[in-house]
């Protein structure tokens, strides 16, 4: 009698990467995080609204929780089998927390103030978390369903 092995698959996704606190560094993120939801079994649809939301956090992230030269995180997960998809960019700046959107009152001709207004609308859900020992992780995650294969093959 012979019995085959298990055969797992890989049902989660992770990317990381440090980036400058600097506007090229949020649009590098950007375009980093684009680059790798097209490598990933991810319909056009999510990946879409994953690069708006990574833009909107990593340019809160340089502008708002940038201390000194250190860097933020970009940290992508996806996990096929929840059908979820996690966006969280880590800074520095534990104390400086974002507001809800609904609480920001930014004015109607301001020309910055409604990222996470984006943020709330692409989203799923969102939030803040600690980063021990001073800093904050802002999260948002997006359901997705897995593309059929041809529409991920047709993708460049």
């Amino acid at each position: 009698m012979s019995a085959t092995a298990p055969q797992l698959t890989d049902t989660v996704h992770t990317f990381a990467q440090l980036l400058s606190s600097t506007r090229r560094g949020a649009r590098l993120a950007r375009l980093l995080a684009a680059e790798q939801l097209r490598a990933w079994p991810v319909s056009p649809g999510v990946t879409e609204r994953a690069e708006q939301i990574v833009a909107e956090l990593a340019a809160n992230a340089a502008l708002h929780g940038r201390v000194g030269s250190r860097d933020f995180r970009l940290t992508l997960t996806l996990d096929s089998t929840a059908g979820l998809l996690r966006i969280a960019v880590t800074d520095a700046r534990g104390e400086c927390l974002p507001s809800p959107p609904a609480d920001c009152g930014t004015p109607l001709d301001a020309e910055s103030g409604r990222g996470l207004l984006l943020v709330t609308v692409l989203a799923d859900r969102w939030g803040v978390e600690p980063y021990p020992p001073g800093g904050k992780t802002v999260w948002a995650e997006c359901a997705c369903e897995t593309p059929s294969p041809d529409t991920h093959r047709g993708r460049i």
